[in-house]
């Protein structure tokens, strides 16, 4: 598969208000205090990490990994450019707050698992280990026809995932991460064409064109939507 380069870059995503947004949801869930040592696994541009990091002044400063190095990653963090499960192998780190937002749909079923026990190896006690993915059932998220089509293909793949998770993980809490978006219809447009999220990158060219086009009939000149996602908290 492609790489994905642009979830996080000029979307609802990168906001300050999402990221706000999501800090009040992860404090109301977990303990964070400036001796925390975070990691977050597939943090594009590093901005919950970089939020955390101003909001608390951590005595460690927060571990961000991703295969991709994109422009605008924040300078207050540690970023690596390395695979997840090779890092948490040779790393000598532990952590209190390990994070893996969106991204847990790139590895495979077995890799999954690696990158699971190999999380739980690197919590120190009372650590928290959090997976957040796209809400499966009567997801919102704006789409023309084939982008529904293949987000609901990327979303059952992403139940199988869950499934997987839980069963590995056995001891776990579930909850749910909403953020109620307001997008300008012609930034929308941007971001499709971008390929912002993962069911859009094997697309053509002219796939992308005629989706934005029927973006462009269909919706309203603001898009409003509830950005969902499922939560596994996992505490050691």
């Amino acid at each position: 598969m492609k790489k994905l380069k642009n979830w996080d870059n000029k979307t609802w995503l990168a906001s300050d208000k999402y990221i706000s947004c999501f800090h009040k949801f992860l404090k109301s869930k977990i303990k964070i205090n400036k001796n925390a040592k975070i990691l977050d696994i597939g943090c594009g541009r590093a901005n919950i990490i970089s939020f955390l990091h101003k909001k608390y002044r951590f005595t460690k400063i927060p571990i961000g990994v991703d295969l991709i190095k994109n422009d605008n990653i924040k300078e207050n963090i540690i970023f690596k450019k390395i695979d997840a499960i090779k890092y948490l192998k040779e790393s000598d780190k532990y952590f209190d707050i390990i994070l893996i937002k969106q991204t847990i749909h790139f590895f495979s079923k077995r890799k999954i698992i690696t990158l699971l026990n190999l999380c739980k190896k690197r919590l120190n006690k009372k650590g928290v280990f959090l997976i957040l993915s796209l809400k499966t059932k009567n997801n919102q998220i704006p789409s023309f026809k084939l982008m529904k089509k293949k987000l609901d293909a990327s979303l059952r793949k992403d139940e199988q995932i869950l499934v997987l998770i839980k069963r590995n993980l056995k001891s776990f809490e579930k909850q749910k991460f909403t953020y109620k978006a307001i997008v300008k219809k012609n930034d929308y447009m941007k971001m499709i064409k971008n390929r912002f999220i993962s069911c859009l990158i094997t697309l053509s060219k002219k796939e992308i064109f005629e989706g934005i086009r029927e973006i462009k009939t269909k919706f309203k000149a603001l898009i409003k939507f509830e950005d969902t996602l499922e939560c596994i908290i996992y505490r050691r």
